[in-house]
């Protein structure tokens, strides 16, 4: 057995074993404490990313929402543009074509003027005076030219409806210098017929011969008949009657326009 007897070693082998673990133990608690410490910051910071995570989840959710509104918008509104850009193209075309179409408009306008009075110069006899006064109103200087076109294309409606018209009016006729009353009866443009308020004289024109050809009796009745239709006196019926203009093909009628 070894005895030792030098207090100094005997001192620090004492120190040793009672200081020793102590030590040993604080190291650990220390190291503990970090690890801890550690572990606690790793915590936070994992936390903190988990957090920014969900915000960005969020605004990603929130971004893809309204990118499928846009997207059912703009489904909407691409009919609409497209039509827009049609009509645009459409004005822009138009304007393109303003100018020329100012610039022909005078002689467009002269020439369908020129038109209409031969037509009515050269068409049966009937509302002379009205047809005359309503294309003598085209000739006012002062008129603008839109106004004048408006106007002159209102008179070429108004002789075409003459040409699907029916109609029957009390008037004067004038022969071998002779003004006399007479009711007056059209059918369209084929046929212009006279007839005397006592029944017993009447007339068809003839628009080659330019004059009125007397009736007979039994023409005298159709035109009576159609007098009485064209007042709704009476159900419509045909009527048997000569007609004023000459048969002719289309071509001529183009030439005589």
């Amino acid at each position: 057995m070894v005895t030792f007897r030098h207090p100094f070693l005997y001192g620090a082998l004492l120190w040793l074993l009672v200081a020793g673990p102590v030590a040993a133990e604080e190291t650990l608690l220390d190291e503990a404490t970090r690890a801890q410490r550690a572990q606690a910051e790793l915590q936070a910071r994992i936390d903190a990313a988990d957090d920014e995570a969900r915000e960005r989840l969020r605004e990603l959710r929130e971004l893809e929402a309204e990118t499928r509104r846009l997207a059912a918008r703009n489904a909407e509104l691409e009919p609409r543009v497209e039509q827009r850009a049609e009509s645009l193209s459409r004005r822009e075309a138009a304007l393109d074509s303003l100018t020329s179409t100012r610039q022909a408009l005078p002689s467009l306008t002269e020439g369908l003027e020129a038109r209409l009075a031969r037509w009515i110069e050269h068409d049966l006899p009937f509302l002379v005076e009205e047809r005359r006064a309503r294309l003598a109103s085209l000739g006012d200087p002062a008129l603008p030219e839109v106004e004048r076109l408006e106007r002159l294309l209102a008179a070429w409606r108004a002789e075409l409806d003459y040409g699907r018209e029916l109609d029957a009016w009390r008037g004067y006729l004038t022969r071998d210098e002779t003004r006399r009353e007479v009711d007056y009866l059209r059918l369209g443009r084929i046929g212009l017929y006279y007839l005397t308020p006592d029944g017993r004289g009447g007339g068809v024109w003839l628009a080659d011969e330019n004059r009125w050809r007397p009736l007979d009796d039994d023409e005298r009745s159709e035109v009576r008949k159609g007098l009485r239709i064209a007042r709704d006196q009476r159900a419509p019926a045909l009527l048997e009657l000569p007609v004023s203009q000459p048969l002719t093909s289309p071509g001529n009628q183009e030439e005589r326009s």
